[in-house]
């Protein structure tokens, strides 16, 4: 997937105290089966099947930009992405919530 492909795109601002932390354990964890591009506080995971992720840390939150082909592919990487999450930051899991996101 390009990045002129994505038709259905969503963002979750997650507020932690740990933004950069975590988004240097996904791309981290990702990356031992993925695309990952991870520069500090960015990141970005290419999925093949469902999407990209883009991800930001920047003053106490962890922002995830989420862009899939269709409705149905970014749903499934929407849960990856949060699962994943969730299980990095088990002590004190965030909420994320994630909200449609202009074309």
């Amino acid at each position: 997937m390009t990045e002129t492909t994505a038709a259905a795109r969503s963002v979750a601002q997650v507020p932690t105290a740990l933004a950069e932390r975590y988004l240097a354990q996904l791309c981290k964890h990702f990356a031992h089966r993925l695309p990952v591009a991870h520069d500090g506080p960015a990141g970005r995971i290419t999925f093949p099947e469902t999407g990209i992720c883009r991800l930001e840390a920047k003053d106490g939150v962890l922002t995830l930009h989420a862009e899939s082909p269709d409705a149905e592919a970014l749903a499934r990487l929407q849960d990856v992405v949060a699962r994943h999450l969730a299980r990095f930051a088990f002590r004190a899991p965030p909420e994320v919530v994630w909200t449609p996101e202009a074309a």
